[in-house]
């Protein structure tokens, strides 16, 4: 089959189709708009009305009087921060002893001293103890951490004992504290 249209004809014949189909697109894209903003009108008037009569609600109770409270819900409100300070303070507390002694130790520790535990004790019959073991290089460096925890106001007794002192050098040492 020979097609005889001329090709400037074919030409204008598919610039005409183009020219339907942006216009059918165009067409149909602005009726979906409009079924789209039609669709959404109730729901953006029933929010709108709804927003007015919060807002007024708002307004009618800011300016209504507040009540005066009575004495039953005063106690209440009292107990309650007793017992949430009790809470608060004893999560502060938690450590306090132990925090402030390792800080201690910490500070009157010379460099060469190492220390590879200390240990915390609360018993009912003994008391509070603290025993640190760790190695000191010499005995004159293990006495002057005992002397140097020893003039410390945080610690009552400090108790080394001699057998620590046996070895001359790269000494193992066990100090116990008995805090103030």
């Amino acid at each position: 089959m020979i097609n005889l249209i001329p090709n400037q004809e074919k030409k204008k014949r598919v610039k005409d189709f183009y020219l339907r189909l942006v216009v059918v697109c165009f067409v149909l894209l602005s009726f979906c708009v409009l079924i789209g903003s039609v669709s959404i009108l109730p729901s953006y008037f029933l929010s709108s009305v709804n927003k007015n009569l919060a807002n007024k609600r708002l307004e009618a109770q800011k300016k209504e009087p507040v009540p005066l409270i009575d004495q039953s819900s005063l106690l209440m409100i009292e107990d309650l921060n007793k017992k949430l300070s009790l809470i608060e303070n004893a999560e502060k507390n938690k450590y306090p002893i132990s925090q402030k002694v390792i800080n201690e130790i910490i500070l009157k520790k010379m460099a060469d001293i190492k220390i590879n535990q200390i240990t915390y004790k609360n018993s009912t019959l003994d008391g509070k103890k603290i025993t640190i073991r760790g190695m000191a290089p010499s005995r004159e460096r293990l006495l002057l951490f005992r002397r140097a925890l020893e003039d410390n106001s945080v610690f009552k007794k400090v108790d080394l004992p001699i057998s620590s002192f046996v070895k001359g050098f790269n000494i193992e040492f066990s100090l116990t504290l008995i805090p103030s």
